[in-house]
């Protein structure tokens, strides 16, 4: 399953900082579908994501019906995006034994 959107970057500022975009709503269904399949715990699913020229494997957090991919901070910077930025993303689903779904 791979997915294509704007979103705009938002900080949490929980016990561990960090960066977050939410996926699109219409995909929620879809990916909680999905999770049963690929997730490896707390309905985590395992990603491949892009933001410009820069591509990371993460996971895929469930937030509130959604899922939010997290952007580590080398992402970035190395895209120069902060938080209140929109940018386009990509993210692929992948299982843990890393074939594509």
């Amino acid at each position: 399953m791979k997915l294509e959107f704007d979103a705009e970057i938002w900080y949490w500022k929980g016990p561990a900082p960090f960066y977050f975009v939410n996926l699109p709503e219409q995909d929620g269904a879809d990916l909680r579908e999905l999770a049963k399949e690929v997730s490896y715990g707390w309905g985590m699913i395992p990603v491949h994501a892009r933001l410009g020229d820069t591509a990371w494997e993460t996971s895929l957090f469930p937030r509130e019906g959604r899922y939010a991919l997290p952007l580590k901070a080398e992402v970035r910077e190395a895209e120069g995006v902060g938080d209140g930025d929109s940018a386009h993303f990509e993210v692929t689903v992948a299982v843990r034994s890393g074939r594509w779904v």
